[in-house]
C-alpha cells in the first residue's frame, strides 16, 4: 500500500492522547510525565499513560511484554486519538512484530516520535497510514525556548494545520524540483530494517534522513549499504536533517559529512536538501511521514509543501 496513504483524523479539543515508552528507560520520568500533562492540557487535550511507563528493566522501559502491552492498549483503544512516544533509545525492533494493528485500522490514530520510533513509522507506511516524525515527551525537560518550534510544529501537525516549510538554503544543496511521499527517519534504524518485513519500497519517494553520535565512516557505511540495496535507485529526492554530534576518528575522514553524502549520491539526478531542522537537536520540526509533498530545492532555500 504505497499510494493513497490513510490520514488519521486531526485532533480536536477534548481528544485523548496516550503517552507510552516503547523502547529505552524513561529517565526523569516524574518530570516528563508532569510536563506532558501541562503541555497537552494547554492544547485542550486529555492524556492517559501506559501502565508500564515507569518500569525499568536494564536498558529498557520494562520488559518486551510490558512495552508491547502498553503499545497494544494504545493501538486498540478507540478513544485514544494519538500515541505520543515518551522517548526512543533502543527497543522498538524487539516489539514491532508482536503488535497487532487490526483494531488500529478501524480507528487510525497519529503515532508521534523520532529516532528509534522510525521502526513504527516504517510499519505504518507498509500498512498504508501516515504518521508524524516529531519531538517526544522526554524533550519537554529541555529549555523551553530551544524547543519552541518543535512544540509549535507538532501541535500544528496534530491539529491538521501544518502546511509546509520555507527554510534557509545550504551551499551543498543539489537543486531541483520534485514531488513524492515523504518517508524515512533515523539512518541507523532505516539501515537496520533493510531486508525486513517493514523495509520500505522507495520508488517515487522522498527520503528524509537524520542521525546522531556516529563516526563519519559509520554514516558512509550505512549509506553505502542503502545504496547497494537500491534504496536510492528510483527515489525522487532526499532531505537531510540534523547529522549531529559526530565522533572524530583517527585517521580523519577528510571531508565534510555533506560531501560524504553527495559522494554516495553522485550518480543520481534528484534534488538533495541539506540542513532541515529535524532530528536529535532541540529544534526538531514536525514532518508528516507518508504524506505527498512538493519539494523545491535551491542554493538559497528549501521549500516543502504538504499536499
Amino acid at each position: 500500500m504505497d499510494s493513497n496513504m490513510i490520514r488519521p483524523f486531526c485532533l480536536q479539543e477534548g481528544d485523548i492522547v496516550a503517552m507510552i515508552a516503547p523502547a529505552g528507560v524513561l529517565k526523569q520520568n516524574r518530570e516528563v510525565i508532569q510536563r506532558t500533562k501541562i503541555v497537552l492540557k494547554n492544547w485542550g487535550l486529555k492524556v492517559v499513560f501506559g501502565k508500564n511507563i515507569e518500569k525499568k528493566l536494564n536498558h529498557f522501559a520494562g520488559s518486551d511484554k510490558d512495552r508491547t502491552d502498553d503499545f497494544q492498549w494504545a493501538l486498540d483503544n478507540p478513544k485514544i486519538k494519538a500515541i505520543w512516544c515518551a522517548r526512543g533509545g533502543y527497543g522498538s525492533q524487539r516489539i514491532i512484530d508482536k503488535l497487532n494493528f487490526e483494531k488500529f485500522k478501524k480507528n487510525p490514530k497519529w503515532i508521534v516520535g523520532y529516532s528509534d520510533i522510525t521502526v513504527f513509522h516504517e510499519k505504518l507506511h507498509k500498512l498504508g497510514y501516515q504518521s508524524i516524525h516529531g519531538m517526544m515527551c522526554i524533550n519537554l525537560v529541555d529549555d523551553p525556548k530551544s524547543i519552541k518550534l518543535s512544540l509549535e510544529t507538532l501541535k500544528s501537525a496534530l491539529f491538521g494545520e501544518l502546511e509546509g516549510y520555507n527554510i534557509e538554503g545550504n551551499y551543498y544543496n543539489k537543486v531541483g524540483k520534485t514531488h513524492g511521499q515523504l518517508i524515512g527517519g533515523n539512518l541507523t534504524l532505516i539501515t537496520a530494517t533493510l531486508g525486513s518485513k517493514t523495509s520500505i519500497n522507495t520508488k517515487g519517494k522522498i527520503i528524509f534522513i537524520e542521525e546522531i553520535g556516529e563516526y563519519k565512516y559509520h554514516i558512509d557505511r550505512q549509506l553505502q549499504s542503502l545504496k547497494r540495496a537500491g534504496y536510492f535507485d528510483q527515489c525522487s529526492g532526499v532531505i537531510i536533517g540534523d547529522i549531529s554530534k559526530l565522533k572524530i576518528n583517527d585517521p580523519l575522514w577528510g571531508e565534510s559529512v555533506e560531501e560524504l553524502i553527495l559522494d554516495v549520491l553522485k550518480d543520481t539526478n534528484f534534488p538533495v536538501a541539506f540542513g532541515f531542522p529535524a532530528g536529535h537537536e532541540n529544534e526538531n520540526r514536525a514532518l508528516y511521514l507518508g504524506r505527498d509533498i512538493k519539494l523545491n530545492v535551491t542554493k538559497n532555500k528549501t521549500n516543502i509543501i504538504f499536499q
